[in-house]
């Protein structure tokens, strides 16, 4: 009985460990060159020294896995572990990622606000799904940036494409896609979110948070906001709306998903007679999105039940209880999902996009501007009526 144990043991330390490890330093690297990118922008006073850096270590990790895969190369002991991280590492990640978020920060947004986030989610997917039927282009590549841009970006990408079986050059080229726009969008629409909406925090944070694409890209710009136009309210506003929206992915992977299988007329999905067959419905809801979804739950009844400091007998109060959370979410999201994202960079050679072409590019292009466009005339319309 203890063979196969032991012979398991063998077989992940041998194989999978190296590659694990390599994403580990790829990740902590990424982490401290953020850092120091970040110092560097206080040295030259575009940043105060109070502020955070708005550089992602997740963004320099995957730039830094990029290089080292397509200057140095990789030998093949390390990609095994790169895969496990890629995979099982990024789905711990995204369950710790539930702690992050409280349904009761959803409801802030009141009627009107919530509303506005489902309209700009929808018009991302619609546009997307739109252009690559209409330019002929990869059913699965479309499906990864309609997620990435309705939902949370690099997130939702790595959320769906183990539902979608997506292959890892369509993962590497919507992450890049996504980055890219992401990043354009981080260092512009602050000073347009200013030149359309000044004086007014609560739809200059709407709009940051719902027409960039990641969480990581939407702190950075409500940071650099911030720090140009000294309103700190506009960061709280643009993290609980963007943070809002990435709820949605428990409702959006499952969506698209199903609309991927319905369309893509795969052999393998047809029976004898010629008809396609879909799967289950059960398949299109990940198990590690519905474990993401608890433990929004328990942090939800957590803040509820833990507010104050004398709850549970005065033993387990509201400090100790934010401490958890806090710290467990934040290992997820900062280095559990930074080994994957290293993990993404590693596995990343640029001849694989030699066969993809540039018209994705344009999909997620479109797809940015338009989401933008949407999110504007939805904030003047209706921006006024949200209350945070």
């Amino acid at each position: 009985m203890d063979k196969p144990v032991a012979k398991n043991k063998s077989y992940f330390l041998l194989k999978v460990l190296p590659g694990v490890i390599l994403c580990c330093i790829v990740m902590l690297i990424g982490i401290y060159g953020a850092e120091l990118l970040g110092n560097l922008m206080i040295w030259i006073g575009v940043l105060s020294e109070e502020s955070q850096t708005p550089i992602s270590g997740i963004f320099v990790a995957i730039i830094l896995g990029l290089i080292i895969r397509n200057t140095v190369g990789l030998s093949d002991v390390f990609l095994k572990g790169i895969s496990f991280s890629v995979k099982y590492v990024l789905r711990t990640g995204i369950i710790l990622l539930g702690l992050k978020l409280s349904l009761m920060e959803a409801l802030k947004l009141g009627a009107f606000g919530i509303p506005l986030i489902i309209a700009c989610i929808s018009v991302g997917l619609f546009i997307t799904l739109y252009l690559t039927n209409r330019m002929q282009q990869s059913t699965r590549l479309g499906t990864l940036i309609a997620c990435g841009t309705g939902i949370c970006g690099v997130t939702a990408i790595m959320a769906t494409s183990p539902v979608i079986k997506a292959k890892e050059d369509e993962i590497s080229y919507a992450v890049a896609n996504i980055t890219i726009f992401g990043l354009t969008g981080m260092m512009l629409y602050p000073f347009l979110a200013n030149f359309l909406f000044a004086n007014d925090p609560i739809k200059i944070g709407l709009f940051l948070g719902t027409a960039i694409h990641d969480t990581a890209q939407v702190t950075g710009a409500a940071l650099i906001y911030d720090q140009f136009f000294q309103t700190k309210r506009v960061v709280e506003i643009a993290t609980v709306a963007k943070l809002t929206r990435n709820l949605f992915i428990i409702i959006i992977i499952p969506f698209v998903s199903y609309l991927f299988f319905k369309n893509e007329g795969n052999k393998d999905m047809k029976n004898n007679d010629g008809e396609i067959v879909l799967p289950k419905w059960y398949k299109f809801i990940p198990l590690f999105v519905l474990a993401f979804l608890l433990l929004s739950v328990v942090r939800t009844i957590g803040d509820a039940t833990l507010g104050s400091a004398n709850a549970a007998f005065g033993l387990f109060g509201r400090d100790t209880w934010e401490s958890i959370y806090s710290n467990l979410s934040s290992f997820g999201t900062t280095y559990l999902l930074g080994m994957a994202m290293a993990g993404v960079g590693l596995s990343t050679n640029f001849k694989m996009f030699r066969g993809i072409g540039v018209k994705p590019f344009y999909i997620g292009f479109t797809a940015a501007v338009v989401v933008g466009v949407v999110s504007v005339i939805l904030i003047s319309l209706f921006g006024g009526l949200v209350r945070v």
